[in-house]
């Protein structure tokens, strides 16, 4: 498994190495339903303090935080976000938030976002699950 790292400083890669498959992410970046992987906010492998801009994000990123790891607000049911129009910056997903949260130059917002979410869906479902076939499908990754 090829690990990719969620970081300010870490440097976007292009392919990733799943079953001995090198996939090529070269895809226009997708969220697809019902997966909510993002939504599980547990602290043990992000650095919440480093990632969100000031104390405020901070403390409402952890104020999120229900006892299972999981967004109070994601209702694991349908698997979606129950505040979805009010959600705050931090869990928005597009260039601008992007480029100021993490430094993405708006050319590289597909592959950047491709890759913080196969590294959310890998770290919640496993590389093997169903919803991680989903994404690569939905980003039309090609198989070399």
């Amino acid at each position: 498994e090829n690990p990719i790292l969620l970081d300010k400083n870490s440097e976007s890669i292009h392919s990733t190495e799943r079953n001995g498959v090198l996939h090529s992410l070269g895809g226009k970046w997708a969220c697809i339903d019902n997966c909510g992987a993002c939504c599980y906010l547990g602290t043990e492998e992000r650095d919440v303090e480093s990632l969100l801009s000031d104390e405020s994000e901070v403390t409402e990123y952890l104020s999120m935080i229900g006892g299972d790891g999981w967004c109070i607000h994601f209702d694991k049911e349908s698997r979606k976000c129950t505040k979805y129009l009010s959600r705050p910056e931090f869990c928005r997903v597009d260039p601008e938030s992007f480029e100021r949260r993490y430094g993405a130059e708006k050319a590289e917002f597909d592959q950047f976002a491709i890759d913080c979410c196969i590294e959310h869906i890998s770290d919640t479902y496993g590389d093997q699950s169903l919803e991680i076939d989903r994404y690569f499908r939905a980003v039309n990754s090609e198989h070399r």
